[in-house]
């Protein structure tokens, strides 16, 4: 029936969404992906925070810019949001569907 324990979901953005606030320096794009995946091919500008040794307090603060992590399609991001809650319930967004939904979007990605 009710759950009153029930958790709010956190928020999803959609990559083109998403590149319109990267494009115009209004948010803070944090990949939670292991550093190999990462080197494989990410979004130009965002930031290597591996899931494995995710701290958010560590994460950049830069004014009112949101922080957004992503992954390869969406749960380890979903898994990061959980660890960020305590520390910073200002991070709460994640990229919907990933990497993976970025490139189905036909937005681009660079190796290295």
């Amino acid at each position: 029936m009710f759950n009153l324990f029930r958790r709010p979901s956190h928020k999803e953005i959609e990559p083109r969404e998403l590149s319109i606030l990267l494009e115009g320096g209004r948010a803070i794009l944090v990949d939670v992906r292991e550093a190999d995946e990462f080197a494989a091919g990410h979004v130009a500008s965002a930031l290597s925070v591996p899931l494995s040794r995710f701290r958010a307090s560590a994460l950049p603060v830069d004014g009112d810019k949101p922080v957004i992590l992503m992954c390869a399609a969406g749960r380890r991001s979903a898994m990061a949001l959980e660890k960020a809650a305590a520390a910073r319930p200002d991070i709460d967004t994640h990229l919907a569907g990933g990497l993976t939904a970025w490139r189905a979007a036909g937005l681009p990605v660079v190796a290295g």
